[in-house]
C-alpha cells in the first residue's frame, strides 16, 4: 500500500475515543485502499476498514440512498460492483467482534488450517499458489489462467470474460441439467418462482444466465460444471476441508477419459483465507517439475 494511502486511512481510525467521520463516497482512491485492506490477514486492519465502510453504508441509509449503493441513473458494472463490495464490507463489520480475542483467535487458527490442508496438497500434486485479484471475477480468471497454461485457450483470449461468457452460454443451452439446482431468489414463495418447486422459473433462468455473463457476480459450482464441459478438461478444486479435491468431470465420470485427455485445471477454493470471503485461486505447477517425472519413471520401472 502506498505510504499516502496508508496514511489517509490510518487518521480515519487512528483513535477509537474519536467518532470516525465516514469519507466522502466520491473519494474513490480511499475507497479501493479500505476494499483493498478487506483482504489484510491482519485481523486489526480488516476490522477497521470494514468498521470504516460500514460506517459508509449506514451514513447512506440514513440519507435516504438506495439500499443497494447505487444512485439513480448509475447502473454501470462499476457501481454495481463498489455496491456489492460495501454490503459485503457491512455484513463483515457486523460479524467482527475487535474485543473478543478468542473469536479472534479462532477465526485465525481456520484461516492457519485452510492455508495449511491446501498447501499440503498443492506440495503432493508439485503444484503451486497463483494469485488472483479479488475482485469478483476471481473462479473465470483462475479458470482461463489455467486454460492458457493447458494451451486450450490463447494467451490473448485467456480472461474472466472469455471464461464467463463460456459458462452462461453453456448453461443457457442445457437449461434440463442445472434448473433443478438453481432456486428461486426468494424460494417456493416469491414471485416467479415455478410451481411448489421453490425453482427458478424460465424468465428468472435467463436472467440469472445474463447476470453471470455481463456483471461481477461470483461464480460457484454450476460455473464450475459449465466450464468443465464447455472445454472438456476436469476442474480439480483443492480446498482445505474433506474431501481435499474435489473433482468436476466432463462426463460426470471420473473414470471415463475426454476430449483434452492428459489435462486437468487444478485450481484453489478458499473459505477463510481472505478479508471478503469465498475465493478461488490457480494453481500452476511449480520449476523442477522434471526432477518429480524423472522420480516417477524411477519408481515405475524399479
Amino acid at each position: 500500500m502506498a505510504g499516502s494511502k496508508k496514511n489517509k486511512s490510518k487518521k480515519l481510525h487512528a483513535s477509537s475515543h474519536i467518532p470516525i467521520p465516514p469519507p466522502p463516497m466520491e473519494d474513490d482512491e480511499l475507497m479501493n485502499d479500505l476494499m483493498a485492506q478487506l483482504d489484510s490477514q491482519d485481523a486489526v486492519v480488516q476490522g477497521e476498514s470494514a468498521t470504516v465502510l460500514n460506517e459508509i453504508h449506514l451514513q447512506k441509509v440514513a440519507s435516504g440512498d438506495k439500499l443497494d449503493g447505487v444512485p439513480p441513473g448509475k447502473h454501470d458494472s462499476k457501481a454495481r460492483y463498489k455496491a456489492r463490495q460495501a454490503r459485503r464490507a457491512a455484513a463483515l463489520a457486523e460479524q467482527y467482534t475487535p474485543s473478543d480475542p478468542e473469536a479472534d483467535a479462532r477465526l485465525r487458527q481456520q484461516a492457519e488450517d485452510e492455508e495449511r490442508i491446501i498447501k499440503r496438497t498443492c506440495d503432493e500434486l508439485n503444484v503451486e499458489l497463483f494469485e488472483i485479484t479479488p475482485d469478483g471475477h476471481c473462479l473465470f480468471s483462475a479458470v482461463a489462467d489455467q486454460l492458457a497454461l493447458l494451451g486450450i485457450l490463447p494467451q490473448e483470449k485467456a480472461s474472466y470474460a472469455t471464461c464467463r461468457h463460456a459458462a452462461a452460454d453453456y448453461i443457457q443451452l442445457h437449461p434440463d441439467d442445472f434448473l433443478p439446482f438453481l432456486p428461486a431468489a426468494g424460494g417456493e414463495d416469491s414471485l416467479g418462482a415455478t410451481s411448489n418447486t421453490g425453482l427458478m422459473s424460465r424468465f428468472e433462468f435467463d436472467k440469472y444466465c445474463s447476470t453471470i455473463r455481463n456483471t461481477g457476480a461470483w461464480g460457484g459450482e454450476p460455473e464450475i460444471l459449465a466450464l468443465c464441459r464447455a472445454y472438456s478438461v476436469p476442474i480439480h478444486v483443492i480446498q482445505g476441508t474433506t474431501p481435499s479435491i474435489v473433482i468436476h468431470h466432463p462426463s460426470g465420470d471420473p473414470g471415463r477419459g475426454s476430449i483434452q485427455d492428459g489435462k486437468v485445471v487444478r485450481i484453489s477454493y478458499h473459505r477463510r483465507m481472505y478479508g471478503l470471503g469465498e475465493h478461488y485461486n490457480s494453481l500452476r505447477p511449480k520449476s523442477g517439475g522434471g526432477k518429480v517425472l524423472a522420480s516417477l519413471k524411477s519408481a515405475l520401472t524399479s
